[in-house]
């Protein structure tokens, strides 16, 4: 033969776009909300993260090395997970904490299951569920520092979730929406500013690393269910009610960067609309009738698990098949 030709397995068609490309502009996309919690909570908060980051990457080579396994930290799925680790911590927690937490996400959630694209739910939601169990009252602790911009509850140091909670459904309730958006609220170091996020999120769309489908679903779908809670109180609907739990908590960092993981996240198009409607349902119920004020990480991981049943109910047919006999 004058010319020999490569045979090999599909895929033969392949993105420029790599792991670790991916990873860095993911990095980039989430500094915006770091940075502002950063600002908003103090040196603290920084530690947090540094502390995280490090020893997510620090755990990851531990592993390869122990298991005789290629280093995999150049490819930033590491630093991904203890930022995204970090900045669902709350400001003041001890830095031992989420240490052990990262742990809990690279080594047992990620790695013990075979590595980048074989964990079966979000690592650092994992591992924020993880810490939640085992040391609940420091998790939900969001006292801050006299050098905290946040607008705080001296006595109660309550989150605007949690005092939502604990006035039920009230029409007119008063919670600063331009606060909650803005960012100068208590809560976990990333979930305060809406703002910041939807900044990251418009980098993802920009580079298409992320496409609208699953969060705009997540966000559309939770929003149908308050709305119908609401008019099922007989209340009647108030938008500043809606917007308290659109803006507050984890419901935006988590649509925008977690329920969007790659490898947690169906592959079909109609997986991907039903798997937005499970996130948003889910988290409603759980935010609404459940004994916690957020279940946005509850209902990602949850939602995680039933993936493959999604992508076998939503698998398309095969060419060819499937047609009349």
């Amino acid at each position: 033969m004058e010319q020999m030709y490569n045979v090999s397995s599909n895929p033969h068609i392949r993105d420029k776009m790599t792991t670790s490309r991916i990873m860095q502009l993911v990095v980039i996309a989430l500094l915006p909300t770091t940075l502002f919690g950063i600002w908003n909570f103090g040196v603290h908060a920084l530690l947090v993260v540094l502390a995280t980051v490090a020893s997510s990457v620090f755990f990851e080579w531990l592993y390869d090395r122990l298991m005789h396994k290629k280093n995999t930290t150049t490819d930033f799925s590491a630093v991904v997970t203890g930022l995204l680790l970090a900045l669902n911590m709350p400001p003041q927690i001890p830095i031992w904490m989420p240490i052990l937490g990262s742990a809990f996400a690279i080594i047992v959630v990620k790695q013990l299951f075979g590595g980048l694209g074989q964990n079966f739910m979000n690592p650092a939601l994992a591992g924020r569920c993880f810490l939640m169990i085992s040391f609940a009252g420091k998790m939900t602790n969001f006292a801050v520092s006299k050098s905290s911009h946040a607008v705080v509850d001296a006595v109660t140091q309550a989150t605007p979730l949690a005092a939502l909670k604990s006035q039920g459904f009230i029409e007119g309730t008063s919670i600063p929406v331009k606060n909650l958006f803005l960012g100068n609220i208590q809560g976990t170091i990333g979930e305060t500013s809406a703002l910041a996020i939807l900044i990251g999120a418009v980098i993802l769309l920009a580079f298409k690393i992320i496409d609208l489908k699953v969060p705009l679903t997540y966000i559309g779908s939770f929003a149908v269910f308050v709305i119908f809670y609401m008019l099922g109180t007989g209340k009647g609907f108030d938008v500043n009610y809606l917007l308290s739990h659109i803006f507050g908590g984890g419901l935006m960092l988590g649509a925008w960067f977690m329920a969007t993981d790659y490898v947690t996240t169906p592959i079909t198009p109609k997986g991907q609309l039903v798997y937005g409607c499970c996130l948003g349902i889910v988290t409603a119920v759980f935010r609404l009738f459940g004994g916690s004020a957020e279940g946005v990480s509850y209902a990602i991981i949850f939602c995680n698990l039933l993936v493959p049943l999604i992508e076998k109910v939503t698998k398309p047919v095969a060419f060819g098949k499937g047609g009349k006999k």
